[in-house]
């Protein structure tokens, strides 16, 4: 909803430079017309050099123009519908990436209006998703776990001998295991995760592995510095699948996010509440000693 909201408010308000650039060509191109009509093939020297002189100024000012957020293209070109969807991911997601803006009143106060509705979502979406994510991952850990256990013990026939007392059969019953996922299985998930997309983003936009790397960081951390942006180099093609893949990326890693963070809290909560029982029984250790001196 909002891609589409975004592409129907700012595709038809061009970029304000774009219109001094076309001004600047039409002006520049007058100047070596009357140079040339000018000159003409009788001064071919001086010809030259007033053309370098105007073609100079020409570059120069194209550079200041291209310093101010002028790439040359039209807002049809860049409000397409993946372009607008990875501008509200880097709306409700907080990791505004810059690279692409409203210019309109209407596409900032919508922008205003998106992000109050959109960042609460987006909670809601990190907090539950890492709780299915967390559930899912301690479920197939714990399966592994088991299986491994299974295989490593050696066969052996269990004789059980029947009690005919229930508080003694009750108490004879197999305790549930609780099992715990360990940091190191949820930093290799986030490695595997992150080394991922480092390949796929430096293949696909020829970026060296640091720089994907650090693109891949800076996003999934929602720092979005905004100078590497998948799909930017329009001589590569494929630019909007691109950023749907990206979009999907940087949504699907969010959620891992979430679910380290509650992995990794489960067991951080479990190890202080082991810790507190270890000393609560050591200090009741050391009051029955000194009960008995």
């Amino acid at each position: 909803m909002g891609a589409f909201a975004f592409m129907f408010i700012e595709k038809d308000v061009e970029h304000p430079m774009h219109y001094v650039v076309d001004d600047m060509r039409g002006e520049y191109v007058e100047k070596i017309w009357v140079v040339t009509d000018q000159f003409n093939v009788l001064h071919k020297d001086r010809w030259y050099t007033d053309v370098n002189k105007i073609l100079t100024e020409y570059q120069m000012n194209m550079s200041d123009i291209i310093k101010q957020g002028y790439d040359g293209k039209t807002s049809a070109e860049r409000w397409t519908f993946p372009s607008a969807l990875m501008y509200t991911l880097s709306v409700f997601t907080m990791i505004g990436f810059g690279h692409l803006v409203p210019r309109t009143d209407w596409g900032k106060a919508t922008t205003i209006m998106y992000a109050c509705l959109g960042i609460p979502l987006y909670v809601l979406y990190f907090m539950n998703m890492g709780k299915v994510l967390a559930s899912v991952f301690k479920w197939v850990y714990a399966r592994l776990v088991r299986c491994s256990r299974q295989r490593s013990k050696p066969k052996r026939v269990k004789v059980i001998e029947k009690i005919k007392s229930e508080d003694i059969e009750s108490n004879s019953d197999e305790e549930e295991e609780i099992i715990i996922v360990p940091s190191n299985a949820c930093l290799w998930v986030m490695l595997i995760y992150l080394m991922t997309g480092t390949i796929m983003f430096a293949e696909w936009e020829q970026w060296d592995y640091i720089d994907a790397c650090y693109f891949c960081v800076t996003s999934l951390c929602k720092i979005g510095m905004g100078d590497y942006v998948p799909g930017s180099n329009s001589q590569l093609g494929n630019n909007q699948t691109k950023l749907v893949i990206n979009f999907v990326y940087l949504l699907v890693g969010m959620g891992i996010v979430a679910m380290c963070y509650n992995l990794m809290k489960e067991e951080v909560m479990y190890k202080l509440r082991m810790l507190k029982a270890d000393i609560m029984t050591k200090l009741q250790d050391m009051g029955d000693r000194w009960r008995g001196n």
